[in-house]
């Protein structure tokens, strides 16, 4: 018994540590004169809270519906070339509101909390065959490993973090960086923001998401 303990001890030493899991990367497209948004805003509020450490949010706003009301504050090009890019490669009549995509792969109107879940839960099933880890080296910096079949692209995310005032946006974008593309193996990035930033690793031409992760608040 004891032998089998020991080998049984030994067995165990040898296999590779566990991969933590990834997040799933969703992302919100809305705009504040959305008379439905509200209602995604809601149902996000409700995932982020009940599975924050299985998912990551972020919110771009569009300014295509500026024309029914004020300016959206938090609308940006950015915003607009990245939705319009998945509408494409969807091959959707063209983009909506509230839409919600995740890990680059799928997407579905956010207001449907069962589709929303079921689309989480699909992402996670999925194997991660490029095993990407992006890595926090403390304020302003990080690291990018693991394998690329071919080059990504590394793009920096400033956002405001949680809600957005009284809009209940979470984690709205305000601001986007290329950070160039990764070819795999160990690279460190150095990065500036004002409120919080996230980096997101990318197929080219805004294909799927291979990593995505929140950064913290970097100094300067």
């Amino acid at each position: 018994m004891k032998t089998m303990f020991s080998l049984l001890l030994c067995a165990l030493a040898i296999l590779p540590a566990a991969k933590a899991d990834t997040p799933v990367l969703i992302e919100l497209f809305a705009s504040q004169n959305c008379e439905v948004c509200p209602q995604a805003y809601d149902t996000l509020r409700t995932v982020n809270k009940e599975r924050r450490d299985d998912v990551f949010i972020l919110t771009w706003a569009v300014d295509y519906w500026d024309y029914l009301g004020d300016p959206d504050p938090f609308a940006t090009p950015a915003a607009v070339e990245r939705q319009s890019a998945y509408a494409d490669r969807f091959g959707l009549r063209g983009p909506y509101t509230p839409q919600s995509v995740y890990d680059g792969d799928k997407e579905c109107p956010a207001t449907r909390a069962a589709t929303v879940n079921a689309n989480i839960r699909d992402r996670q099933a999925a194997q991660n065959v490029f095993d990407i880890e992006i890595t926090a080296q403390g304020p302003g910096s990080f690291s990018l490993s693991g394998h690329a079949n071919r080059p990504a692209s590394v793009q920096l995310i400033e956002y405001l973090p949680e809600t957005a005032g009284s809009t209940g946006m979470v984690n709205p974008v305000v601001e986007t960086t290329s950070l160039g593309l990764w070819t795999g193996g160990q690279v460190t990035y150095s990065y500036q923001c004002e409120t919080a930033c996230a980096v997101i690793v990318q197929e080219q031409g805004f294909g799927k998401v291979l990593a995505a992760s929140p950064l913290g608040v970097a100094a300067g």
